[in-house]
């Protein structure tokens, strides 16, 4: 079974790689940003709540991202392994996320650490609102962002670290090569 979460600040590639390795492990990737915009889009009462903080490069409220979780985590498709894109953001969220795994019996494997330097990040977001035409990817909002990850989830680091869950890969390398490394952590 693999039971992975992916940490990193934006833009180091967590969807693009938890993507490719959910198809590799036959797991669902959860991704709670990807949940989030379809949720605008389809204009749902979750989705009018989160459109202000995601236009604003905030992060959706506990309350709202909890529930979701705990929500999919329930889906049949989990049961043999998922991999989570996105959440916890914060201490508070991943001591949720624990006991909700103790919960429903579903123990984490490990938290993967994608580590990217700030300008390769901004380079990678930039191209990409670009690229997507995605108004939350202009340059301010992203620093904005940086920030709130730096405040919010760069201590998640250390609490999984103190847990011995925490595995680090260098994501400024190559897609590829990023690929390559995190199936050697599947495999440990």
């Amino acid at each position: 079974m693999t039971r992975l979460i992916f940490l990193g600040p934006p833009g180091a590639g967590k969807g693009t790689q938890a993507k490719q390795l959910s198809h590799s492990c036959d797991v669902p990737h959860i991704s709670t940003g990807d949940i989030f915009r379809a949720a605008v889009a389809q204009q749902t009462e979750l989705g009018k709540k989160a459109q202000s903080y995601l236009n604003s490069g905030e992060l959706v409220p506990d309350e709202l991202t909890l529930g979701l979780v705990r929500e999919r985590l329930a889906v049949e498709d989990t049961e043999q392994g998922w991999i989570l894109d996105g959440f916890p953001r914060n201490v508070e969220q991943a001591t949720f996320l624990d006991e909700l795994l103790q919960e429903i019996e579903q123990p984490l494997d490990c938290v993967v650490n994608l580590e990217a330097h700030d300008e390769v990040v901004l380079s990678r977001l930039i191209q990409r609102g670009l690229v997507e035409g995605r108004s939350d990817d202009t340059e301010d909002t992203i620093r904005n962002r940086l920030d709130v990850y730096r405040k919010n989830t760069e201590p998640l680091i250390d609490f999984y670290r103190n847990r011995q869950k925490l595995v680090s890969v260098n994501s400024n390398q190559p897609i590829e090569k990023v690929a390559e490394d995190l199936l050697k952590v599947v495999e440990i």
